[in-house]
């Protein structure tokens, strides 16, 4: 039995309940070594396998593997979908035919993040990757360009890293030819974790903070405003 488990923002009690219990009936958990070494505190009984970045199709092989004799865990950040591991589960699974697959959901950054920064999607809303480890930067620009058309509030993940210092500037300037340089926006730093930082400011010195991999970035729509002190698109309800 393989369960592709989303761990959540990275707290324990930001876990769900699911989450928990396939945790608890997993034999062995296998992961990115981050995930694993924040998780291994909480289940200090259990065997882990890890491995880095880079190394995605190796770990889920792995998992495949092993759960041909035992209950496996193979853990995401934030939810398994969302750019992580349940997709490539599947697409390795047609070479174990026999594993059976459970995709245990998480709670991603979008959310928690937007929680932390007020209540920020509200209305409708885009989530784009700045990785283009995967995605050509071409296809990247191309959909920051039709998400801020469109005025969808708009949610950045890995927004920076050490060999890309320069996509979240690059993403800005692109948000920019659509929208007011005054457009509220928000970033989130280590959502639940050590080192939480939260943070409300606008499109122009939004493309100036310092962002990596563990930060969450938000870009608000012409209707997301600052109320009291918390970043909150309106959904337009009608006063009666």
């Amino acid at each position: 039995m393989l369960y592709i488990v989303g761990t959540g923002p990275g707290s324990f009690d930001g876990m769900t309940v699911r989450a928990q219990n396939a945790l608890e009936k997993s034999d062995l958990i296998i992961g990115f070594k981050t995930y694993v070494k924040l998780l291994s505190e909480y289940y200090p009984d259990k065997k882990y396998l890890s491995n880095g970045m880079r190394q995605e199709r190796e770990r889920v092989r792995t998992a495949l593997y092993e759960a041909g004799t035992k209950t496996v865990s193979l853990i995401c950040s934030g939810d398994p979908e969302l750019y992580g591991m349940a997709g490539l589960a599947y697409e390795e699974s047609i070479n174990y035919p026999d594993t059976e697959i459970e995709v245990i959901p998480g709670v991603t950054a979008a959310m928690s993040g937007g929680a932390l920064l007020g209540s920020p999607l509200t209305s409708d809303f885009a989530v784009i990757s700045l990785s283009d480890i995967l995605t050509p930067w071409e296809k990247i620009e191309k959909r920051l360009n039709c998400a801020a058309e469109c005025d969808l509030v708009i949610v950045l993940y890995n927004p920076a890293s050490k060999s890309r210092r320069e996509h979240l500037k690059k993403a800005c300037d692109i948000i920019l030819t659509h929208r007011p340089p005054d457009t509220v926006c928000g970033y989130v730093r280590n959502i639940g974790r050590e080192g939480e930082m939260i943070s409300v400011t606008d499109l122009c010195k939004l493309k100036d903070i310092a962002a990596d991999m563990f930060t969450t970035v938000f870009i608000g729509s012409s209707g997301t405003k600052v109320i009291n002190g918390k970043m909150v698109t309106p959904r337009g309800y009608k006063n009666v």
